[in-house]
Order: structure tokens, then sequence, then C-alpha cells
């Protein structure tokens, strides 16, 4: 039994997110999402019922440069082989940009030590016909040095209680950010947050609590006060899916 791990590229706009939620009894996915997908394809590629386990979930509409899965099977098809024809038979949006042979106990998802998220803010009076999916347009002035000051309140070993959206279960809220950083280039503000893991809608309740920082709207000094309180409906709006990218995972 060979277990191979692939780096993903997709587009995340017309899929239910990343994680398959139902299956027909005879196995296949009831929905369309990237796991599904890729599942389908794979396992008429190699003959076999294929479950292939993803580094991270990542949500409806959301994008990804570096996502990272692996899967178990028992065909001897050359690495190569399996990316090219999964290249030329998965949709247009997906596409597989590296594949290669990992260590039998190799797990996408246990193993990562970090994720890094990237969230794109077009700031500027006028929208953009380019990419009008992966950024979002803001008109109205930020000040981006601000939010970054805000956002060191956030590194480190925290209770991110403030900024998890509601699941289905309860879940610890504490995670460690390693990196978050605020970035003007041009008209773009680049968001990228590095961290051992994520809460659901994590990203994008801190980046709708930053730009609400960066329009004025909360005072200085507001980002320490909302961690603390451990309520999230002390923070800010849930930023939308359409800006955010899975960027790349660490083992």
């Amino acid at each position: 039994m060979r277990n191979v791990k692939i780096e993903i590229e997709y587009d995340g706009t017309n899929y239910r997110g990343w994680q398959i939620q139902q299956r027909r009894p005879e196995g296949l996915a009831t929905e369309k999402t990237i796991q599904g997908i890729i599942e389908r394809v794979l396992s008429g590629i190699l003959q076999d019922e294929i479950r292939i386990i993803g580094a991270g979930r990542t949500d409806a509409g959301v994008h990804a440069l570096g996502q990272t899965a692996n899967f178990k099977t028992k065909s001897k098809m050359p690495m190569a082989v399996i990316q090219r024809a999964l290249n030329a038979l998965l949709p247009k949006d997906i596409v597989i940009v590296d594949i290669e042979e990992a260590k039998p106990d190799f797990n996408a998802r246990f193993d990562a030590r970090s994720k890094t998220y990237r969230y794109q803010i077009l700031n500027r009076d006028y929208s953009t016909a380019l990419d009008r999916l992966y950024q979002y347009h803001l008109p109205y002035k930020l000040d981006p040095k601000l939010m970054q000051r805000e956002a060191r309140v956030l590194i480190g070993r925290k209770d991110f209680k403030s900024f998890q959206a509601a699941d289905k279960k309860e879940r610890m809220s504490v995670r460690n950010i390693r990196r978050l950083s605020v970035r003007k280039d041009g008209p773009v503000i680049n968001i990228d947050i590095e961290a051992n893991g994520f809460l659901y809608n994590m990203v994008r309740n801190i980046v709708g609590t930053l730009i609400e920082i960066g329009r004025g709207k909360f005072s200085p000094g507001s980002m320490r006060k909302i961690l603390r309180a451990k309520d999230r409906t002390q923070a800010g709006p849930t930023a939308p899916a359409k800006g955010l990218s899975l960027l790349r995972v660490r083992y």
C-alpha cells in the first residue's frame, strides 16, 4: 500500500468548501466539494475507492495555492502519470501542482506544523475586473499601519474564543499565531496569518475586526479588549470568503 502526498491549487468560488459533508450509500459525495471531486476522479483513475485527507478544511468560496492532502492506494501507477491524469480530468479550477510518495504514516492533517492564510483587500474607489473573485473590495480608506499595530496583540498562544464562529460542537479555542502581518502593496492590503491551527472562520473574523479598526469604527486598543472578552459579539463581522486563500502548509 502506497501513501501519496499531493499539493493542490484551487479556485473555491464554485464549491461548497474542501470537506465532504455527506455521502451516498455507495460512498460517493452528495455535494460539490474539492475533496469530493478529487476523490471521484482519483477513484476512476486508480480503479479503487480512494479517500483523501486534507490539511485544512477551507470553507465555501475560499481558495488555495498550497493545500496538501494524502491518500492510500494499492496501485503501482507512476506518480507523474497519476498527476497528468488528474490534471487532464479535473475541472480547470482544480490543479495538482505536486505529487510524491510519502512515508507510510504521513497524515496531511495531523502532521501539519502550521498553516498560512492570506486575505486580500482591494482598498480603492473602484473594483477590479481580473481579481474580483479573489479580493474583497473596500472603497473607504483603511489605515494599514494601525491595523498592523493592533494585530500584534494576537501573536502568540492565546484564547481566540472572540473570533470563533458557531460550530457543531464545542472546541478548545486556544491557538498559537506565529506570524500576523498587515502589508500594503499599492492599492492591495495583504493580511498574512500563520498558526498551528485555526478555529472555524477564525481568520475571516480577525480580518473583519481589523477592518473595523482600520476604518475607525473600533478605537485603538480595541483588539486587546476583544481578545480578553472571549465573546464573539465583541469582535467585528466575518469578512467575505472570496478574499481568503490557503497559501501553504508546513510539516
